[in-house]
């Protein structure tokens, strides 16, 4: 895996790192930013994206049994999780994905999901970039709601250090492909 863990470092340099001075959605201020997305929605991006997350995934239902669906809030999770499932069927794996709206629709389908999430599924809540989990946890206790089970949080990236503590205070595991420091920074912290 450390040649394709490199070409994902690599791949995230060159596409998702950016350096200056930046405002985050915190309000907080970092002399670096990761669009994760510029990533996960190019073609050789979200393979080396999908080749990472389906290693960990594996390495998950080894201690804790089979994954049947993956997903998250809308939209920093829906090009994480619509490619890694797609690349999945590509190889045999089936893995059902859906994304979380953000608000509860009024019309059509109605609630916070779309998608093919089920009672029961056992889940592996992604995302692009996480600094303190905010997004993923949300999503993972919509999740729980409706009847299906989060087992992990999985992200591109983990700029903030944090969400592992968080995640594990919910009984999820958290699967980080690639941290902060292996992109030669520090963690950006709540």
């Amino acid at each position: 895996m450390t040649d394709d863990r490199d070409a994902l470092i690599a791949h995230l340099m060159e596409h998702s790192i950016r350096t200056g001075d930046f405002t985050l959605k915190s309000g907080r201020t970092s002399t670096w930013f990761c669009d994760a997305k510029q990533t996960a929605c190019r073609p050789d991006g979200i393979l080396l994206v999908a080749e990472a997350a389906l290693e960990a995934i594996a390495v998950l239902e080894a201690e804790g049994g089979p994954i049947t669906a993956i997903g998250g809030l809308t939209a920093g999770a829906d090009p994480v999780a619509f490619g890694i499932a797609a690349v999945a069927a590509a190889r045999g794996r089936h893995l059902r994905s859906f994304s979380i709206r953000k608000e509860s629709k009024g019309h059509g389908v109605q609630g916070r999901l779309a998608g093919a999430l089920i009672a029961g599924d056992r889940v592996v809540v992604c995302e692009d970039t996480v600094t303190r989990g905010v997004s993923p946890l949300e999503a993972a206790a919509v999740v729980r709601d409706l009847g299906a089970i989060p087992v992990a949080v999985m992200a591109i990236v983990d700029r903030g250090g944090t969400c592992a503590a968080a995640a594990a205070d919910l009984g999820m595991a958290f699967l980080p492909l690639v941290t902060a420091p292996d992109l030669g920074f520090s963690y950006e912290g709540p």
